[in-house]
Parts: C-alpha cells; structure tokens; sequence
C-alpha cells in the first residue's frame, strides 16, 4: 500500500522553501553547471520593474512643483549622486558610475523587498500550475528572493571586481597598474632580490585584497537576507502549528503579531542593504581611481 500523506514537519517544510528551481539536482556546494531558474527569472523581472519605474518617473517629470512620486525619486537620485561624488573625483566616470550606483540601489531594493511577500504565497500558485501540468506539485521548488541565493550577490559582486579592473586599467594605465600590484602596499627596494620578494609579497597580498572585498562584498548581502528568510520561515511555522492544534489558540495571534513586527523592521534591513551594497560599489570604484 502507498504510505498516506502527511503534512511536512518542520524540516521538511524549511529544507523544501530553501530549495531552487534549478536545471539539475545539485551535487556539490559548488556547481557552476547548475542554474537556478528562480532566481535568474525574478532578478531579471526586478529589474525590468526598476526600468519601468525610472521611465515612469521620467515621464511623469515636470519643471513645476513636484507631485510625491516625483519628489520621492529626485531625493533618491539627488542622494546616489552626492555619494558618487563624495567617492568618485573624477567627472567623466561619474557619468557612467553615478546611473550604476542608482541602478544597483533600486535593483537590490526590489529584489530584496520579495521577503516581505507571504512565505507560501507564490510557492503555492507555483505549485498549482506545477501540478497542472502533470508534475508532482511537492516537487514544485521556488525561492523568490534573489539575494538569498548566493550565485546572485556573488555574479552582483564580481561584476563590480571586473569594473574596479577596468576603472584601474583606464586610470593608470596598464603599465601604472601592474606598477601598482607589485609595489603597494610595502613599497619595493632599489636591491633586485629584495625588489623581488617585495614584488611577490605585494602581488599577493593584492590578490588576497581583491578576493576578500569581492567575496565579502557579496557575502553580506547574502547572509542578511538568507537569515531574515529563515526568520519569516519560522514564523509561518508558528502559524501552521495553530492551524494543527485546536489547544494553540493564541498562536495565530502571535503569528501575526510576530510577523507584522519582523515584516516593519525587515523593510530596514532591506534598504539599509541595498544602500551598503552600493555605498561599497562606489567605495571601491573609487578605490580604483586612486594610486597607492
């Protein structure tokens, strides 16, 4: 006889939210052959949301007074271009860096902001339609926040790496900024054997520097918002324990007390890490443009 269904447990229920739509079943920690389909098709979607939302406000744009969603957006644009301006010096790349940072910022809002989403809401139409096609619905996986999947904030992250080369390259030059690996931060000396050593030591304390911004860069980012999905997963749990306790009756009150609490000051965390994401993008952009 087939074993009868029964409602995940709390594991169950936590390692099942916590897994991708992805192309394959992953093997390894690190799979690069993996592709996680949510996460490429929510940050694509967030993005085409944060185009539509620029085009709007520049449509909307009037040179008399300004209605709310107007005003809203110049003091975002106003405050990206202050710190691009207190970080980058030199004009001709704020132009091309200060939409970047205003980019950054919205798109990682946005992204961030699906936590606030109800934890089953779209899982569950997602596995209404899963199921429809033929599928076994519990099989039906969807994470819908990207920056809680590191492959994002890493790819977000290392793009930031190849622009800081870029940025060195065209600043000092190719010659400058090999001069640079090999000579800061211990300077070099006029003996070749010391020049040597001292060449091989700066060069990968370079390596090392680059390795660490990028990897923390993206890691911040990731473990913020991997630790408040978990904590909007618990609560749903505390809300699915009443549902299957007739003697819990004060727990739907507190789920929704605690849920309410977390979702108001979550709203912080997300923007307070989308400004911190792009606040490190400018700072070592900036970082870039500067000789050691």
């Amino acid at each position: 006889m087939a074993a009868e269904a029964h409602a995940p447990t709390a594991s169950e229920y936590i390692v099942h939210h916590l897994q991708h739509l992805q192309n394959i079943k992953q093997t390894s920690i690190i799979d690069f052959s993996v592709v996680n389909y949510d996460s490429v098709i929510v940050s694509v979607a967030m993005g085409l949301l944060g185009l539509f939302v620029f085009w709007l406000a520049a449509r909307k744009a009037t040179s008399g007074v300004p209605g709310r969603f107007q005003a809203a957006v110049e003091i975002m644009v106003e405050m990206v271009d202050n710190q691009a301006k207190a970080n980058i010096h030199n004009a001709e790349s704020r132009k091309f860096i200060s939409p970047l940072a205003l980019t950054v910022f919205v798109w990682i809002f946005l992204m961030n902001a699906l936590d606030l989403l109800p934890v089953d809401l779209l899982p569950a139409i997602w596995g209404q339609i899963y199921g429809a096609a033929g599928h076994d619905p519990h099989h039906a996986y969807l994470r819908i926040v990207p920056t809680a999947d590191l492959s994002t904030t890493l790819g977000l992250s290392s793009a930031v790496l190849i622009l800081c080369f870029f940025y060195s390259i065209k600043i000092k030059g190719m010659g400058g900024w090999a001069h640079e690996l090999v000579t800061a931060p211990f300077g070099t000396s006029k003996n070749p054997v010391f020049a040597l050593i001292l060449g091989v030591v700066n060069l990968l304390m370079q390596i090392i520097e680059y390795v660490a911004k990028t990897v923390s860069h993206g890691m911040r980012l990731f473990g913020n918002m991997y630790a408040g999905e978990l904590v909007f997963m618990l609560i749903a749990l505390m809300g699915g324990a009443a549902a299957m306790s007739l003697s819990g009756v004060l727990l739907p009150v507190g789920h929704i007390i605690a849920g309410s609490i977390w979702a108001i000051f979550h709203i912080l965390i997300i923007t307070l890490q989308a400004f911190i994401f792009m606040m490190l993008t400018l700072i070592y952009l900036g970082q870039a443009h500067e000789a050691h």
